[in-house]
């Protein structure tokens, strides 16, 4: 267990303990390796890790009776290699619902969840994210980006940043290992490609067990190289395959495969009776900036150098940061993009909260990006009206200043400044 002097709080555990103190059992799940355990083990008093052959072992024999007894609050790390585990929680809670008594976590989904799912109503899931800047900076705070956003507090901040302090943000992810402890190019560049070797054969392997055949992991690399090459991207899936050089079909095993790990998602396109002619392809993200740079094997000069690839990692980037607000936000948004079929209109993403109400946020490698660079907002602004909360064009320069009605635009490091 971390000490509280090294432990980062995470954005996550104002509501896990919210909810932990009425409900019987939690869910966490997230990609592998983001803290999950570490967060949890806190509120533990008896920890089971699934994953372990010999602590797993009494869990594949008789489920119910090895959770009889346990101290509790009971932690049980990596549900989904032991999937009957679901059931005998559920029936636990089921006998007796005092809160606080379970938690789960998982870093994938398995290729069959039971059926029928023994969670319903007794099992709230969670999701967990690489960290943001402001989890690693301990720079949490009472408001989100959003909500400052919306109450017009957002202020210039004290220690701007330029381009390439925000490609090296970027880079450095939020994976806590490397983050936070891995400083040498070398160690780092050892982390991630265990990472995602472990990933792409033991991880797949294991939500994939009953395959007779395992998967192709250079295959499935080489799909995940070219899903991260795309990443931010508004484009058709053939565009990925083709160039992973796949079948359709097995590029939509492998899509299937990546999301059940986590690693990578769709943000779905906005439609709005209110607007006409809105593209329904989804924006395709990996979770996390650093995952892509090690999967393309590029460095912060190499980013910086191909407009497209800064373009792609600032927005996977800032998408990296709101992720996790959203996900424990009192106001339940959901997160999506708009663009227009003919692509006259796009912005970048919309934040949508209750009532069809929207926030609209651009994502410049600009210092100091001026109307031009919000046209597509006020465009939005006119045809929503009241709907429309706000809008931000997110730079790389160092100020806040207002670049119409309802829009501003606003330094990147504003997703974390105090």
């Amino acid at each position: 267990m971390r000490s509280a002097s090294t432990y980062r709080p995470r954005l996550i555990e104002p509501v896990l303990d919210e909810l932990a103190a009425e409900l019987s059992a939690l869910m966490v799940v997230g990609p592998r390796a983001v803290g999950k355990t570490t967060t949890l083990e806190r509120r533990a008093a008896t920890t089971i890790r699934l994953d372990v052959a010999a602590q797993a072992a009494a869990f594949e024999a008789d489920p119910d009776a090895a959770l009889r007894g346990l101290a509790e609050p009971v932690l049980l790390d990596e549900w989904q290699t032991v999937p009957g585990v679901l059931g005998a929680v559920a029936r636990s809670v089921g006998a007796d619902p005092r809160p606080g008594r379970f938690f789960l976590t998982g870093s994938a989904l398995p290729e069959k969840e039971a059926a029928p799912w023994p969670g319903t109503g007794r099992l709230q899931r969670l999701a967990m994210f690489p960290m943001t800047v402001a989890e690693q900076r301990r720079s949490l705070g009472t408001e989100t980006f959003l909500d400052k956003l919306i109450d017009g507090t957002l202020t210039s901040p004290a220690d701007p940043l330029d381009l390439r302090d925000y490609v090296d943000v970027a880079l450095n992810g939020g994976f806590p290992r490397p983050a936070l402890t891995l400083r040498g190019a070398v160690t780092r560049a050892s982390w991630f490609d265990s990472y995602i070797h472990d990933l792409l054969t033991h991880d797949v392997g294991q939500i994939e067990a009953s395959r007779t055949k395992p998967r192709d992991p250079q295959l499935l690399r080489r799909y995940f190289e070219a899903y991260a090459l795309n990443s931010a991207g508004v484009c058709d899936h053939k565009t990925i395959y083709d160039a992973a050089q796949l079948r359709k079909e097995t590029a939509g095993d492998y899509e299937a495969l990546l999301s059940r790990l986590f690693v990578i998602e769709q943000v779905p396109a906005w439609t709005s009776n209110r607007l006409k002619r809105l593209t329904l392809q989804p924006k395709r993200y990996v979770v996390d900036p650093a995952l892509l740079a090690y999967l393309l094997r590029i460095d912060a000069q190499g980013v910086v150098r191909d407009g497209d690839l800064l373009g792609r990692v600032l927005d996977t980037f800032v998408v990296s940061q709101l992720r996790p607000e959203i996900a424990v936000s009192s106001h339940r948004p959901r997160l999506y993009h708009l663009r227009t079929k003919e692509g006259r209109q796009e912005v970048d993403l919309l934040a949508e909260f209750g009532g069809d109400r929207v926030i609209g946020i651009e994502i410049k490698a600009s210092a100091a990006p001026d109307a031009d660079a919000a046209r597509h907002l006020a465009w939005l602004r006119d045809e929503l009206d009241d709907r429309f909360l706000a809008g931000v064009v997110l730079h790389t320069g160092p100020r806040v200043y207002p670049l119409g009605e309802k829009i501003i635009a606003a330094p990147i490091s504003t997703l974390w400044a105090d």
